[in-house]
């Protein structure tokens, strides 16, 4: 008796102490004992869960095997016995994909498997719900593709559930908007991705978003520039940082016309200083980047009546004009939408093909899903369409690689929004002299 008392308080001892292991060292516990223990139940059901998900193979295999043949008496046929002989037969082998190693991450794990002859990415992009279920995860993706060869990534929880951060990073035109579900941060560099369409409904956090990018851009030497057609009350509350604010259509065409002007400016500077762009221009000489911000870009395209067909015509060539070029020449694009169809007119569809960061809030119809992501991967426009309203933030987030991951911004209230905006007021620069100056050209030889 007494020993039992022993075996059950050491295994009361050793419970108590992985409990607070688990619970005040996570990463260790997960990297010591929950991640070997996933592994090993992983390599042992993986046939019983590929064939469940109509992944494995049938091949045929020879094998030899012991055959029961009888064998009929010389004196009396009537009678035979029964004798094991040797033989080999031709059997049908059902196997499962070869897993590779699997390699922990701190919400999951990784893993390489090889496609069998036929298969393609699509099988087990279908048969990634079903693995989820079976290795009890919270999502399985396939996140890379090589000839022959995919790889699965499982996390264990969303990691999108609470995300904290800071949008500022210290560093031009980069803002850290968020948090991507792979756990690291969502980085937007504006010099690597210069324009982006940001879709979202109302209450999705498409508005946020833009919070955020205003929050983090006001302490930068750029210049912000905004367009809103709701009558200003989007933007206005930032006008201290904002450049310039067009809030009615006539407003927007001039305003779209002083930027393309300013891009034609800088290209006459690049072109008479022999630099391609201007970060390759000696700093003394390098403009200041502008950032445009365009909130409902719906309203300008929209037209009450014919009488608005030429206004609509120029804004849609001014915003071409400004997407096209303004990359080499740190003219950047944000525009934002609730509703983005092709319904529009056909310089939305062209806008869109210019717009190569993609962000997806949740949507209230499928065609403003399609014109965001259907033109890079049908399986995003999938999760996007998914996307719970009871999850403000959380979007797809496309670049211009063509990968895709699930985003959530952080919560950045429009008063904090609106502290940067006057804390960093007098980091504004003033448009009229910034779009009246005279680019200063390298002397003749």
């Amino acid at each position: 008796m007494s020993d039992m008392v022993v075996v059950l308080g050491a295994l009361a001892v050793a419970a108590v102490r992985l409990w607070a292991w688990r619970r005040w060292h996570p990463v260790s516990f997960w990297y010591g004992v929950e991640f070997p223990t996933r592994a090993v139940s992983v390599y042992l059901t993986w046939h019983h869960v590929s064939s469940g998900c109509r992944l494995t193979r049938k091949r045929q295999r020879f094998r030899l095997t012991l055959d029961a043949v009888p064998v009929v008496g010389a004196a009396s046929r009537s009678t035979a016995t029964v004798v094991q002989k040797r033989r080999v037969r031709r059997v049908d082998v059902e196997r499962a994909p070869r897993l590779g190693l699997l390699r922990p991450t701190r919400l999951g794990w990784r893993v390489r498997l090889r496609l069998h002859d036929g298969q393609v990415p699509e099988d087990y992009e279908k048969a990634a719900e079903g693995i989820a279920h079976a290795w009890r995860v919270h999502s399985v993706r396939v996140v890379d593709v090589q000839p022959g060869f995919v790889t699965l990534w499982a996390t264990l929880r969303d990691p999108l559930v609470d995300v904290v951060t800071e949008p500022e990073t210290g560093e031009l035109l980069r803002v850290r908007p968020g948090r991507l579900e792979n756990g690291h941060d969502w980085v937007i560099d504006f010099r690597v991705m210069p324009h982006w369409l940001n879709a979202g409904a109302t209450q999705s956090g498409k508005s946020n978003l833009a919070n955020a990018l205003i929050k983090g851009l006001a302490p930068q030497p750029v210049a912000l520039v905004g367009f809103d057609l709701k009558g200003g009350v989007e933007f206005t509350p930032y006008a201290p940082r904002l450049s310039a604010l067009a809030t009615t259509r006539k407003e927007s065409v001039d305003l779209l016309s002083d930027l393309v002007g300013e891009v034609e400016n800088r290209m006459a500077l690049c072109r008479e200083n022999g630099a391609r762009n201007v970060w390759t221009l000696p700093e003394a000489l390098r403009r200041i980047p502008v950032v445009v911000l365009v909130d409902e870009v719906a309203e300008l395209f929209l037209m009450a009546d014919k009488s608005e067909k030429d206004e609509v015509a120029r804004t849609a060539t001014a915003l071409l004009r400004l997407a096209q070029l303004g990359r080499a020449f740190a003219v950047y694009l944000v525009v934002c939408g609730q509703r983005i169809g092709s319904d529009l007119g056909p310089g939305v569809t062209a806008l869109r093909a210019q717009l190569s960061g993609r962000v997806c809030h949740r949507v209230n119809d499928p065609e403003t899903a399609n014109m965001t992501l259907g033109d890079l991967d049908p399986a995003a426009l999938d999760v996007a369409r998914a996307i719970p309203a009871e999850t403000p933030g959380v979007c797809v987030v496309a670049g211009q690689d063509g990968s895709w991951q699930r985003a959530r911004s952080v919560y950045v209230p429009e008063s904090a929004a609106e502290q940067a905006a006057r804390d960093y007021a007098h980091l504004t620069p003033d448009w009229d002299t910034l779009i009246n100056s005279v680019p200063t050209v390298r002397p003749a030889a």
